[in-house]
């Protein structure tokens, strides 16, 4: 069968985003899925620290903290995006179309683990440390392919802003449309693809900057699979303590 176009494929992920909302705050859950994003965040903050400090490559690892690994409300970008789904397909190039997609399924990948890691927190002592917590729940949930697919479309992502920061007319295009964007109320996904630009732009060859991410993430992938629980969880507890004041 054919592959589904880039618009509803874009749908499909979101509508995927949005029915986990839903579930979350149906089942009282939210707070704990809030809980797992903020905790997330604050890890990458501290595996980061010096790549957020570093002169060029600080602005990409802070788009990626921003948009991809933060603890923000999306809703808005989100409504935004899945309305505009089939313009994108139409007015980009393949490109940007393709991008898109991987955005939306990087955004689905996350909400489906943080879901399932927030009903395994829920599940444990709320005694135990927030660290050894989310070992914990990370192990329950399981789902190591879904991980190593996160990491891979990070990586996808990366290389492909990378290339389209190359094209003159492409970033021309995306100055021209600031001002009708915000009249349409598209303000979040043009704020979101200005910044993805941007940052690759300064950050020019993106390559070893997407080592180090991924070299990074597979190692806190394979230790939080794998290794002593209690090592584990004091190894992330010292990365969340850097983030601390």
């Amino acid at each position: 069968m054919p592959q589904a176009s880039a618009a509803d494929r874009i749908r499909a992920h979101l509508a995927t985003v949005d029915a986990l909302r839903t579930q979350a705050s149906s089942k009282g859950i939210h707070t704990a899925v809030s809980e797992v994003k903020r905790l997330q965040a604050q890890r990458f903050q501290g595996t980061y620290a010096d790549v957020l400090a570093h002169r060029v490559q600080g602005s990409a690892a802070r788009f990626f903290l921003d948009e991809l690994y933060g603890d923000h409300d999306f809703r808005q970008r989100d409504a935004q995006f899945g309305r505009i789904a089939g313009a994108i397909e139409r007015v980009f190039p393949d490109a940007v179309a393709e991008l898109s997609v991987d955005l939306a399924e990087m955004h689905a990948l996350t909400e489906t683990l943080d879901h399932s890691m927030a009903v395994h927190w829920l599940a444990q002592d709320p005694q135990v440390s927030p660290a050894k917590r989310y070992v914990q729940a990370w192990r329950a949930t399981g789902r190591r392919e879904a991980r190593e697919r996160q990491l891979g479309v990070v990586g996808h992502m990366g290389l492909e802003l990378q290339r389209l920061t190359r094209s003159k007319s492409l970033l021309m295009m995306l100055k021209m449309m600031r001002r009708p964007a915000q009249a349409a109320g598209l303000s979040d996904l043009q704020h979101f693809l200005e910044a993805g630009f941007a940052a690759f732009a300064e950050l020019g060859d993106a390559r070893p900057f997407l080592s180090i991410i991924s070299t990074r993430e597979r190692r806190w992938i394979d230790a939080l699979f794998g290794e002593d629980l209690s090592a584990c969880a004091a190894a992330l507890d010292a990365e969340l303590c850097a983030t601390r004041p």
